[in-house]
């Protein structure tokens, strides 16, 4: 049981730190300048479900997806850590995303759920935690995960006003050097299967 609770609160922050829901709080904002606030929280209750829904299809369908590309969990392990070391790398230097506005009935969806909080590095750390952790961490850790966006959704406005724009972008920048710590995990774990 204790190994369990351990499996989960490590893959949950891992997951925590590469989704970054608080770093991404200007953003969201930003998205959704200009709605009023039952729109707003329509489109968070739209992202926070669509992300969801992805996460579980990529928590519960992740071994089949390698099996049909005749992918290795090493292999996998290695592309995911280069991936996720793009993505840190492009938030410590550019600070964020850059995405377009869109209509407000499709904000939560794109890009709010897709790509800023379920993007490639989410779904490349779910499959790669699928693998090392097994479904049953994944799936508690993808829940939890969830709830916590659901929270900090629902509590924006005065997140944002409590982070300031420094605050969040301190944050971001932080966790993106975490993010390329997990990165580089990943690599040496791939690596370490074909050569030790």
């Amino acid at each position: 049981m204790e190994d369990f609770v351990i499996d989960v609160l490590k893959v949950s922050l891992a997951l925590f730190i590469i989704v970054d829901p608080l770093g991404n709080v200007p953003i969201f904002i930003s998205l959704t300048e200009g709605m009023s606030l039952e729109q707003r929280r329509k489109a968070f209750q739209t992202a926070t479900i669509v992300s969801l829904i992805l996460l579980l299809v990529f928590a519960l369908l992740g071994q089949q997806i390698l099996e049909v590309f005749r992918i290795s969990p090493q292999s996998f392990m290695i592309a995911g850590g280069l991936l996720l070391l793009v993505i840190a790398v492009k938030l410590l230097i550019f600070g964020g995303w850059e995405e377009k506005k869109t209509l407000p009935e499709s904000i939560g969806a794109v890009p709010i759920a897709t790509p800023l909080l379920v993007g490639p590095g989410a779904i490349t750390t779910t499959i790669v935690m699928l693998q090392s952790s097994g479904l049953l961490v994944t799936l508690v850790s993808v829940l939890i995960i969830f709830f916590t966006i659901w929270l900090v959704l629902r509590f924006i406005e005065r997140i944002n006003k409590f982070l300031g724009i420094t605050g969040a972008t301190v944050i971001a920048r932080i966790m993106a050097i975490f993010i390329a710590a997990i990165a580089v995990g990943f690599i040496i774990d791939g690596i370490k299967y074909y050569f030790l």
